[in-house]
C-alpha cells in the first residue's frame, strides 16, 4: 500500500469502511511503524478496524484482551513450573548454579500474547484491546514495547522483536492514559458514522436488505442516539436490528410494529423502557402528518 487511498480501497475490499482522515492517519502509523491508539464509544468499529488490517496486510493477529487484574503472568511470559520442576528431579547431582540458570532460559518460558508478538518469526499484527480496562501499572509496564518492540525479563534480559508487529491499541475511553503511553502512538478517535456511510456500511455487511429497510433504520438508530441513553447502540448492533427487521419480513420501518425488537437494539431495561415511551410519540406524530 502506497498511499491512504490504496489502504481505504483494500479494506473496503475486505468490508470494513473507513473515512479519509482515519485512512490517511492509519497509513501514517503503518508507514513510521508506531503503534497505533483507537478511541472512541464502544461498537464503532475500533477491534473490527484492527482485524480488518490484520486480514489485509496478510498478519498473524495476536490479540491481547484486557481487563482488571491482568498482570504480565497473562500477557507477557509465566514459568513453566512443572517443568522446571522435573528438571530439578533430574538433576540432584549437578552444580546448582548451572542449574538455575537452566531453570530460567528461554527453554523454561511460556510465552504470553506480548512475548509472542515479539518473538514470532511471521509478520504479526498485535491487538490491545480494551486497554482502558487494565490498571495503571499494566499501562506504564507497556510503555517499553511501543517505544522500543522489546520486553524486558529480569532473569533472562531485553528480548527484541525479530519482526516488527503492527501494534494496535484500542479504548473505550473508560479513563485515560499517561502523557508516556500517548506520546509512544498516533491516534485515531472514531465515533458513529455519519447517516450516510451508516447505510453504506449497513448495505455492505448485510446486503440482502432493501434500500428502504437500510435507509429506514439508518435514521431510526440515528434518531435513537440523541435521546439520554446509558448505552447508545452501536454500528454492530444497527447491523443486528436490521437483520432482524428483516427476520420479521419487514420491508421498510413502522414504529408500531418495533415493540419486542429492542431488545436486540438496546442493552439496558431503562434505555428500552423510555425508548418505548418515545415511541409512542412519534408513532402519534406520525400518523397526524399522514
Amino acid at each position: 500500500m502506497t498511499s491512504p487511498l490504496d489502504l481505504t480501497r483494500v479494506l473496503e475490499e475486505e468490508g470494513y469502511l473507513i473515512d479519509k482522515e482515519a485512512a490517511t492517519t492509519l497509513f501514517l502509523a503503518l508507514a513510521l511503524e508506531k503503534p497505533c491508539l483507537i478511541e472512541g464509544p464502544a461498537g464503532v468499529g475500533k477491534t473490527q478496524l484492527a482485524l480488518a488490517l490484520a486480514r489485509v496486510e496478510k498478519r498473524k493477529l495476536i490479540r491481547l484482551q484486557c481487563y482488571e487484574g491482568l498482570d504480565l503472568s497473562k500477557a507477557l511470559y509465566d514459568w513453566n513450573y512443572a517443568k522446571q520442576l522435573l528438571r530439578l528431579q533430574l538433576s540432584k547431582t549437578e552444580d546448582w548454579d548451572q542449574i538455575k540458570v537452566d531453570l530460567f532460559s528461554e527453554e523454561f518460558l511460556l510465552s504470553r500474547p506480548l512475548l509472542e508478538s515479539i518473538l514470532s518469526q511471521e509478520p504479526v499484527l498485535l491487538l490491545i484491546d480494551e486497554l482502558d480496562k487494565s490498571d495503571e501499572e499494566f499501562e506504564s509496564f507497556l510503555l517499553e514495547l511501543l517505544a522500543e518492540f522489546q520486553v524486558t525479563i529480569p532473569e533472562i534480559g531485553t528480548i527484541s522483536s525479530k519482526t516488527k508487529p503492527v501494534v494496535i491499541l484500542t479504548s473505550n475511553n473508560s479513563r485515560d492514559f499517561s502523557d508516556a503511553l500517548r506520546r509512544r502512538c498516533i491516534h485515531i478517535y472514531l465515533t458513529y458514522p455519519s447517516l450516510e456511510r451508516e447505510i453504506s456500511i449497513l448495505s455492505t455487511q448485510a446486503p440482502e436488505l432493501s434500500n428502504r429497510l437500510a435507509k429506514d433504520v439508518c435514521e431510526f438508530v440515528a434518531r435513537v442516539r440523541k435521546l439520554p441513553l446509558q448505552k447508545l447502540p452501536s454500528v454492530s448492533e444497527t447491523i443486528d436490528f436490521a437483520r432482524a427487521l428483516q427476520s420479521l419480513h419487514q420491508t421498510e420501518l413502522n414504529y408500531g410494529e418495533l415493540m419486542g425488537t429492542l431488545s436486540v437494539l438496546l442493552k439496558y431495561p431503562k434505555d428500552i423502557a423510555k425508548l418505548e415511551e418515545r415511541l409512542r410519540k412519534w408513532e402519534s406524530e406520525a400518523a397526524q402528518r399522514r
